[in-house]
């Protein structure tokens, strides 16, 4: 074996990256967290607080062979990476995958995961007392977030407001009208075309009457704001970083510029929706290039967003809307299907497999 490489981001990409890696180079994982954050059950998490500690999984059975370093990249070159302790790792390749930040509770707000299930509890007993609950940003985390609190809430006002006119442009009519259909059957109220004047008068996740625009509720929760990470890149790699912040990458994810550097996930300047899916796809292209290098052979793989938006989108439990690319077009998916593929468990069993460990509690039914 020979060749290390660093992998910024222990994510969906950068773990799955560092996983395949594992048996062909030194691989060294930097994550600040203390535990791999499966963000896709966060809001499941949030309305079921007893079953939140399977959306974390801990770091130290993921690889055999290499190391997870529990650290902040303050500074990545093209030759290594800086820790903001100052420790310096040298590299002869580099795997950025530091994905993006969003608000809270799709995303946790901290690096420890025992903070991160004690500020779910408290936010669930928050959302409990609520009786009116408003959501801005009608995006899959948004109406997710409306479809988890009204399978286990189904008296609660929930409403959603967003100012665009459409819901899931991109996705299919007969997806679009199924996901109407379903929102309309639980309730849920949604108020396109409705951009807010300002935002309520408390903090997300805090339970307070408030009247804004003539909507009243008494909690709120922003689901929209995608912050792109990749501000610690030093001034050579700084070079292939877009005005939007992501990183301009190549047929075979290398980065624009650098053939031992490779980026995938959320920092990609890739013309597709940034999801955890594609992420994991990027891995396996970025892992199979990054093997052929420490072999000495040029990287042949490669990955093209394909022209088909693809989304599982659960409503809770038993509900929810999908499309994928099929033979002849996009294939719009049932209510049904989209449970037995994600709704029910959420994926948990594809991590324990990959973090080598067991589901902490059984699936929400």
């Amino acid at each position: 074996m020979s060749g290390t490489v660093v992998i910024v981001g222990g994510g969906y990409g950068g773990s799955a990256a560092a996983k395949a890696l594992d048996e062909h180079a030194d691989v060294v994982l930097v994550e600040p967290k203390d535990a791999f954050v499966h963000s896709a059950a966060a809001l499941r998490a949030l309305v079921k607080p007893d079953w939140a500690p399977n959306m974390f999984f801990p770091y130290d059975r993921l690889l055999a062979r290499g190391r997870v370093v529990r650290a902040r990249a303050a500074s990545v070159d093209a030759r290594g990476v800086t820790l903001e302790s100052g420790e310096r790792i040298t590299a002869d390749h580099i795997v950025l995958a530091s994905g993006s930040g969003y608000p809270y509770p799709a995303k946790t707000r901290t690096d420890v995961a025992d903070e991160a299930l004690a500020q779910l509890r408290d936010t669930h007993a928050e959302l409990a007392a609520a009786e009116r609950v408003l959501i801005t940003g009608a995006g899959p985390v948004g109406l997710e977030l409306a479809g988890e609190i009204k399978a286990v809430w189904p008296d609660k006002h929930v409403t959603v407001v967003d100012p665009a006119d459409r819901l899931v442009p991109a996705f299919e009519d007969g997806m679009r009208s199924d996901l109407h259909r379903q929102l309309d059957e639980r309730g849920i109220e949604l108020r396109l075309g409705t951009a807010l004047s300002a935002e309520p008068p408390v903090e997300p996740g805090r339970a307070k009457t408030f009247t804004v625009d003539g909507i009243t509720a008494d909690i709120w929760f922003r689901a929209h704001g995608v912050a792109v990470q990749t501000s610690y890149l030093g001034p050579d790699l700084a070079a292939a970083r877009t005005p939007a912040g992501r990183i301009r990458v190549t047929e075979t994810l290398s980065v624009e510029g650098f053939p031992n550097v490779f980026a995938l996930g959320d920092v990609t300047d890739l013309d597709e929706a940034k999801m955890a899916g594609y992420a994991m796809k990027h891995a396996e292209v970025v892992a199979a290039n990054v093997a052929a290098r420490v072999r000495g052979e040029e990287p042949s793989a490669t990955y093209a967003p394909s022209p088909i938006p693809s989304v599982l989108m659960p409503l809770g439990p038993d509900g929810g809307v999908g499309q994928y690319p099929g033979p002849d077009g996009p294939v719009v998916l049932t209510a049904d299907t989209v449970a037995d593929y994600k709704g029910r468990d959420l994926f948990i069993g594809r991590f324990t497999d990959l973090f080598n460990t067991e589901p902490a509690a059984e699936p929400a039914a």
